[in-house]
């Protein structure tokens, strides 16, 4: 049971640590983070001055610059002369961040962050489907086939077919050489991967239908078609998706 939380002097809450962190910086910085994802701290105002922080978080100043260096190399904060630590807009933050993303996706019940991160995804591996269909070796092709002849055998298993899926887009990726695009996709997948509101509904004929997308994809890459490969994984992205998104009740706001 997570303990209650005390409030300090100055109105704001201790974090409910269960024990003390090892690491006081980056256990501080985590809240801060979800804090100011929150709105606890708003866009344009100025964090607490350093002594209610050390009270707040019952550690040292050197801890908490510590902590508000890192907040400002997530693009969250700006240190200014006479005018204390201001969080910043938004449009500053650094999405990419493990922290912020997770903060920003736990925190945004309308589903639009997990939107855009489908569209980025789409893109980006849209993109490389073509060129793995002009770049793939037979044996690049050998393991395609394979995942998606396996899949089809694993659409009872979902922990297992998922696995696979995701083993599936990562070959794509990797035949196409694009090392950027591929570790931006990866970054962002892996702060969504184990999230309910992202997976959705886990069912026998939700990856049956998957699974002919991927057959889509390989067949597309397996002939050479750029072109066919491109639009298969942008189709087979989008509709995923889609019945994933309807499956949590939220109006669709995907844009094509």
């Amino acid at each position: 049971m997570t303990p209650p939380q005390e409030t300090t002097l100055d109105g704001l809450a201790s974090p409910a640590w269960v024990r003390r962190p090892t690491n006081l910086a980056r256990a501080v910085t985590a809240e801060l983070v979800q804090r100011i994802v929150r709105g606890v701290h708003p866009s344009g105002t100025a964090l607490p001055p350093e002594p209610v922080l050390c009270e707040t978080f019952s550690v040292s100043r050197t801890v908490v610059r510590e902590a508000v260096k890192i907040l400002q190399e997530k693009g969250l904060v700006q240190v200014r002369q006479g005018a204390g630590t201001m969080v910043t807009p938004q449009s500053m933050w650094d999405m990419l961040d493990e922290l912020v993303l997770a903060a920003t996706i736990a925190e945004d019940d309308s589903l639009a962050i997990l939107d855009d991160l489908v569209v980025t995804r789409r893109l980006l591996e849209s993109d490389m489907a073509h060129v793995a269909a002009r770049l793939a070796d037979p044996e690049t092709l050998d393991r395609l086939r394979a995942l998606v002849d396996r899949m089809d055998e694993l659409v009872d298993d979902q922990v297992a077919y998922h696995d696979h899926d995701r083993a599936f887009h990562d070959v794509v990726m990797q035949a196409s050489g694009n090392r950027i695009a591929r570790g931006v996709v990866r970054s962002l997948e892996s702060q969504v991967v184990n999230t309910a509101r992202y997976l959705g509904r886990t069912q026998r004929s939700l990856c049956v239908a998957s699974n002919r997308g991927h057959r889509r994809i390989y067949e597309r890459i397996a002939a050479r078609d750029p072109e066919g490969a491109a639009e298969a994984m942008f189709t087979h992205i989008t509709e995923a998706w889609l019945v994933r998104r309807k499956g949590s009740g939220k109006a669709t706001r995907l844009q094509r």
